[in-house]
Formats: C-alpha cells, sequence, structure tokens
C-alpha cells in the first residue's frame, strides 16, 4: 500500500468529521477554515496555492520554519527502524537517555539538572504540579495544596494546569477546579499607574504577591508558576528585579518557584531558556513547543537536584506516568532539533535580529491606534486602543469587530498569520521563525503597519463624531 491520500480541498464546519481548537463554528457556516498543506522557509502554503508568512511560528513553535523537517525526518526513521517504542516506566532508552543528558547540560547554568518527558507543555504544568505536591508531602507539609499564578496567564487547558490558568472564559465551564489558586497581577506596565516608575512598579508587583502568601497562609502554597515574559496578554516583560524578588518570597516561605517557558523556551527570546535572559533562578522550568521546533509533540520538567532528591533517594514515588513520555520518536526529534539550533547558529540569529524587529515595531507607534509595543526576541504584542490619548480600550463588541473583522481582513489579504487577541485588550501578537532574516521580518513589520492604518481609517470614520472630534 502507498501513503495514505490527503484531502486537498476545504471541507465546511458542518461538513468535517474534525473538531478544531478554540474554533468558533458559527464563523465558518458561510466559508471553510483555511486548509494548510505545505511549508517553504518562514512561509506556510495553502490549497489554493496562497502563501502566508507564518508570523506566530504556528503556535510558537516552528521555531526552525519549515525546511528542517527532511533531517529530522531522516532520524526519526532511523530511529523507528531500530526501537519503535518502549514505555520509560522502570526502564529507559537510549534516545531518552541522551535528551535528558543533553537538557541537563544546556540547563546546569539555572542549577536545574533532572527531566521528566511529557508530550505538550499543558502536560508539563500538571507534571509540575505533582512534583511539587509530592516534594512537599516528602519535606512534611502535606498541607501545602494552593498555589499562586497570574492574571490572563495560559498554562493549559487539563483540568490541572487549567487551574493556574488565569482566563476566565477558558476555567468558567469547568469550575471548581482541582488546585486552589490565587491569582496575582500581571506585569503590564502599560495599564499600570507606575509605569514610569520602574522600581516602584516592582516593588508594588511583589508586594501583591507577598499579601498573596500571607492571605492563602504561608505554610499553605505549595508553587508559584510564572512565565519569563507572559504570552496571554500580549508579551508582557517583567520590570527589572521582579524575577529576583520571587526568588526571595519563594525562598522565605519555602514555595517552590516555576517559571513556565513553554514558548520561552529553546532561543525564543535569544537564550536557551527565557529564565538565563532574566537573571531568574526557578526551581523548575516547564518546556514544550520549541524543544522539537514542531516536528513531533514533547514537553518537559527540568528540576533541580534538591526537588528531585526525594524521588532519586527512594523516599518517595513520583505518583504520575504518561504512556507516551519520552517515547523514541520525539526524543530523537528533540536531539535532531537542538543540533540544529547551535550548528546553523539560530540564537545568534535571534539576539542579532532583535533591535530591527524592535525598531520596526516601534514606527508603528505613529499610528494612533498602536497604545503600547512590546516584548523581546523574537516575541512581540501591539496593544490596541480607541483613542490614543487617554488610553481607552475597546468595548467587547469593537473588539470583536476590530480582531475578527477589520484587522484579521487585512493580515489575511496581505499574507500574515499572527493573532490577534483579545484575552485582555486587544494585541496583536508576532512571533517568528527563529531563523526568519531581515526580509522576512520587514515583510511582517510592512503587513502589520498596513493592515493597522486601514483598521485606524476604517474605525476613524465608524466611531461616534463626539469621540472623532475630541481625537482630532
Amino acid at each position: 500500500m502507498g501513503a495514505p491520500v490527503l484531502p486537498n480541498h476545504r471541507p465546511g464546519i458542518a461538513e468535517s468529521h474534525l473538531l478544531l481548537n478554540f474554533t468558533d463554528a458559527g464563523a465558518f457556516h458561510d466559508r471553510s477554515p483555511k486548509m494548510i498543506t505545505r511549508g517553504e522557509g518562514c512561509e506556510v502554503i495553502d490549497s489554493d496555492g496562497r502563501r502566508f508568512i507564518d508570523g506566530l511560528s504556528g503556535l510558537f513553535c516552528t521555531n526552525l520554519g519549515h525546511d528542517f523537517g527532511g533531517e529530522i525526518g531522516e532520524a526519526i526513521s532511523r530511529q523507528l527502524s531500530q526501537l519503535v517504542f518502549t514505555p520509560t516506566w522502570s526502564q529507559s532508552h537510549p534516545a531518552a537517555e541522551a535528551l535528558g543528558d543533553r537538557l541537563a547540560q544546556i540547563a546546569a547554568p539555572l542549577g536545574l539538572t533532572r527531566t521528566y518527558l511529557t508530550l505538550g507543555g499543558g502536560e508539563s504544568v500538571e507534571a509540575a504540579w505533582k512534583i511539587a505536591r509530592q516534594w512537599h508531602i516528602a519535606n512534611g507539609q502535606p498541607q501545602r495544596t494552593k498555589a499562586i499564578a497570574r492574571d490572563l496567564a495560559y498554562h493549559g487547558t487539563s483540568l490541572g494546569a487549567l487551574s493556574f490558568t488565569g482566563l476566565d472564559d477558558c476555567r468558567d465551564p469547568f469550575m471548581p477546579l482541582p488546585v486552589p489558586v490565587t491569582f496575582v497581577s500581571n506585569t503590564n506596565a502599560y495599564r499600570h499607574p507606575l509605569e514610569h516608575n520602574e522600581a516602584a512598579f516592582t516593588a508594588a508587583l511583589l508586594a501583591e504577591v507577598h499579601d498573596a502568601i500571607i492571605a492563602a497562609g504561608t505554610d499553605q502554597v505549595a508553587m508559584l508558576i510564572a512565565e519569563p515574559i507572559q504570552n496571554s496578554g500580549g508579551s508582557l516583560t517583567p520590570p527589572a528585579g521582579y524575577w529576583q524578588g520571587l526568588r526571595d518570597l519563594c525562598t522565605r516561605y519555602g514555595i517552590l518557584l516555576v517559571a513556565d517557558e513553554t514558548i520561552t523556551g529553546f532561543g525564543r527570546l535569544g537564550e536557551w531558556f527565557g529564565s538565563m535572559r532574566l537573571g531568574a533562578e526557578p526551581d523548575m522550568i516547564t518546556f514544550a513547543k520549541g524543544a522539537t521546533g514542531a516536528h513531533a509533540p514533547l514537553g518537559g520538567v527540568i528540576v533541580s537536584d534538591r526537588v528531585a532528591a526525594p524521588f532519586i533517594s527512594g523516599d518517595a514515588l513520583y505518583m504520575h506516568g504518561l504512556t507516551f513520555s519520552g517515547h523514541p520518536l520525539t526524543a530523537v526529534a528533540a536531539l535532531t532539533t537542538l543540533d540544529i539550533y547551535e550548528r546553523e547558529g539560530v540564537f545568534d540569529n535571534v539576539r542579532a535580529l532583535e533591535p530591527r524587529l524592535q525598531a520596526g515595531l516601534e514606527q508603528l507607534r505613529s499610528i494612533p491606534m498602536v497604545g503600547d509595543v512590546r516584548g523581546a526576541g523574537f516575541l512581540w504584542a501591539l496593544e490596541m486602543v480607541r483613542d490614543p490619548d487617554t488610553r481607552d480600550t475597546f468595548t467587547e463588541e469593537e473588539a470583536a469587530w476590530l480582531l475578527r473583522d477589520e484587522l484579521s481582513g487585512h493580515m489575511d489579504r496581505l499574507g500574515l498569520l499572527c493573532r490577534l487577541d483579545d484575552r485582555g485588550e486587544p494585541v496583536i501578537q508576532i512571533s517568528p521563525p527563529l531563523v526568519a532574516d531581515e526580509q522576512v521580518l520587514d515583510r511582517i513589520i510592512n503587513i502589520v503597519g498596513e493592515a493597522t492604518e486601514s483598521a485606524w481609517a476604517t474605525w476613524m470614520r465608524r466611531r461616534p463624531s463626539d469621540v472623532r472630534a475630541g481625537a482630532a
């Protein structure tokens, strides 16, 4: 038998037998979802032959773009010809062992040395929570059952990971969730009264975290989880001293500090991990996405020797497991991807071109609808405002029009895939493949600028005359 025949047509939602992730089926009653059929470099091509810049790296994961599939596929093929599968339950295999060794070398500057492998970011967060709970139990503190996370943060949708996700519309259908979590403010300086006083902003954020620990009970909190740069809400960067302050608070109160690097790991910020760039000192890192450049599903948790100690010594049994944890296919995909990152100088490319990407996006502040530009590395967001002077945000209905109708149409016409997100204030999120060159980045900037200028012009025609006069 030959290769399976794959459809090239675009079935409507009603005709398709596939349920899509986070997709409003109502938007596709009179049209079909885009059918992506192949990729080349930093572009993907749909079933109509139209090309789009992969401006979000799939979902922050096609870090190598679409040109290395053959090499990684050959490595996977060699592995599967030797060993299709064996579980990592009371046994192991060479690829998983090699990946554990490699990740220990990479994370050594952070003092993290032991890896538990999963198949994705949400599973990694779930695994980290189970490590934290059982670590505290092994250390005689079973009462530590609570956690602290941040408003608007996305940490996954399994019920455990969803407990830490600070998005009400994701959480509400599944309440009550299993982990009691206190949510504290994220680091959106643009929406904070202390925006122009970084030291005071940091102090206010950390004081809120401290108050949350006191309110929850200083001997009740097991874990604090945060992304080095928070994706949901629009590339929210931390002020100076923030991560050092989190470390101090967690040390003072015996809490395990988790850096969720599902997105920021493996070069997105120009380093192996965002924690390295920010000088953070987490007890655990969760990762996924870029670990394989999206060539296979893999994630994991990297922990310190201190956290691993009770599980390594045999004093505690880590009561968690996934059938495909450390699958030979995904482990080899990751090992090959890590080799390519180093061989091709991929992170050097991010560091070299970050100033160009930032400068180009900053120029878009001249468009009145662009209120803020923020991010680092190849992870950026532009926050949209309805009035540049007051920073007034859009109503829910206005944001839906702006993102789903206006900007979405322009981005599609101009050939850019990015994220138009209203989880919080409306933002345009840009996260290109880490191999993107100057030409690709300039095209992204130009498209975002043209789309936003068009949207602003339309908004000025449709908004109330009194507001229009005030802006003028």
